[in-house]
């Protein structure tokens, strides 16, 4: 073990002193920043060259990395969702109303990403880069990029192994057991969900080649003529590296260029402000910290939920720390204290947390398995519910949908995770398996970034299937065939056997 480190740390230190890299955050919440800068951050300190692409500007400027802000996009990101993206309208809507919305959301931002004028100037530059990473999410077109640096393309998934992912590199998810990124199934589906999960995957695979594909190429070309052909550039991925792991996500096969990184943006706490350490210090019946993250606004939860929730959070003992977008919170109680920012981290990790009420993002998933602090998941949006479900499964915590809150469920739910010790003494368990690891994640992200930049791409990683026609892939023109020679094969005995018994039945009858 101690060799392997040696080597490893060997590698980083004299193996990636000049390579540069464009690396682009470009999905528009708080969230996904905080994964890129972390992501760029490490790398920087790694030895590599990077210049980030990102939506956020920086209270103070980064001096080991180069940052590129595509001001104003934020704004058109909201023009673009403005009402689609409500607690409950989201929770409401099927499954495959999501896909169709996200199509019209991912073209729209992937289109308004390459004509920036920030990205144009990248593009018109004489810059060059040795790799190009990129988070992925509905935005494929991005992409062209690294066809346009000519550099090996390295996907960055903050949602782990998913459909988008799954569906360029070849890698398997039977949905026999693994659930779509939609649906709020557990790995162990009951029949009608396996129906449910078969169709929805079918339903979703159709939607990617024929309908979201097609108009992501057009984007492209909009904006690069001279753009090859988009199976080119949709499928030369050289790595995924993704934000998950076997003790918060479901374990699933990856093929050989999937990495799993996931925790790498996990950091150790720092000190609390002071004001905010007396008031946990102080809280001898032990604090719960209420957050939905960064793309869920509570305040737009209906009256009737927030006074059941505020009714509940009142009466109980425990102090609360609650995410709250407003100045102020509608009959706020004594014991608990709102802010539009809490430090997240340094919170969970503070030994008088109790709990945390998430909306089950990956990242606060995450972060709460990493510090051990059981969860009372209110899921609404994209895979909030399957890592709810998951979570839930693993006896991690409880999950209850914001539509189905009442003053009684979110009670009762709220007791039965702080009284019950198997939901602590559980994620206990998976806490020390996340940290159970040979090598930090970020380490592990630097080496295998430059070995794809050493190895040219390394091709000897990608496997024959990213690139195979459904039908070849599932072997449905080989069973189409097997069906219709058995059947063949069926027709014409039966035909035989009847030429031979009939003379037969002719003979008995006369």
């Amino acid at each position: 073990m101690r060799l392997f480190k040696f080597l490893l740390v060997f590698h980083l230190v004299f193996g990636v002193k000049c390579h540069r890299l464009l690396v682009l955050f470009t999905l528009p919440t708080r969230s996904h920043d905080i994964l890129g800068t972390a992501l760029v951050k490490g790398l920087a300190e790694h030895g590599f060259d990077v210049t980030y692409v990102g939506l956020f500007e920086d209270k103070t400027p980064p001096t080991s990395y180069r940052k590129i802000v595509l001001t104003g996009f934020l704004e058109e990101y909201q023009r673009i969702l403005a009402g689609k993206f409500t607690v409950v309208q989201m929770e409401q809507k099927s499954p495959f109303q999501h896909i169709l919305m996200m199509n019209e959301v991912g073209n729209a931002l992937t289109d308004s990403v390459l004509k920036h004028p920030n990205i144009q100037k990248l593009v018109q530059s004489n810059e060059h880069f040795d790799a190009v990473i990129m988070e992925q999410g509905l935005n494929d077109g991005l992409k062209i990029l690294a066809s346009h640096f000519r550099a090996p393309l390295v996907i960055f998934s903050s949602l782990g192994p998913n459909p988008w992912i799954n569906n360029i590199v070849g890698n398997p998810e039977p949905p026999s057991y693994i659930p779509n990124i939609f649906l709020d199934f557990p790995p162990e589906m009951n029949f009608f969900q396996r129906i449910y999960n078969f169709v929805f995957a079918a339903y979703s695979k159709f939607n990617l080649d024929y309908v979201f594909y097609p108009e992501q190429s057009r984007i492209v070309k909009k904006y690069f003529l001279d753009a090859p052909a988009f199976d080119e550039v949709l499928y030369n991925v050289s790595l995924v590296l993704l934000n998950s792991h076997e003790s918060v996500t479901q374990p699933v096969p990856l093929v050989p260029n999937m990495i799993n990184i996931g925790g790498y943006h996990v950091r150790p706490p720092n000190e609390l402000p002071k004001d905010l350490k007396e008031f946990m210090d102080n809280a001898t019946e032990g604090v719960i910290y209420f957050s939905l993250g960064s793309h869920v606004d509570p305040s737009l939860l209906p009256d009737s939920t927030l006074q059941a929730i505020s009714r509940v959070l009142g009466s109980r003992q425990e102090k609360i720390l609650w995410k709250w977008p407003l100045d102020t919170l509608p009959d706020q109680s004594k014991n608990v204290r709102i802010s539009k920012w809490f430090p997240q981290q340094d919170i969970l990790a503070h030994p008088n947390l109790k709990l945390f009420i998430t909306h089950c993002g990956l990242l606060s998933t995450t972060e709460t398995v990493y510090h051990g602090v059981p969860i009372l998941a209110l899921p609404a949006v994209g895979d909030q519910k399957l890592n709810a479900a998951h979570a839930e499964s693993l006896g991690l915590g409880r999950k209850l949908f914001p539509s189905e809150i009442t003053e009684e469920s979110f009670k009762d739910a709220l007791n039965d995770v702080l009284d019950n010790p198997k939901y602590r003494d559980n994620i206990k368990y998976r806490s020390s398996v996340l940290h159970d690891r040979p090598v930090s994640p970020i380490q592990l992200a630097a080496y295998w970034v430059g070995y794809v930049i050493k190895q040219k791409g390394a091709p000897h990683l990608r496997v024959a299937g990213a690139r195979m026609p459904f039908y070849k892939y599932l072997m449905l023109d080989v069973i189409a065939v097997i069906i219709f020679a058995m059947c063949s094969v069926s027709y014409a005995f039966s035909k035989i056997v009847g030429k031979i018994l009939r003379p037969k039945n002719k003979l008995k009858k006369s």
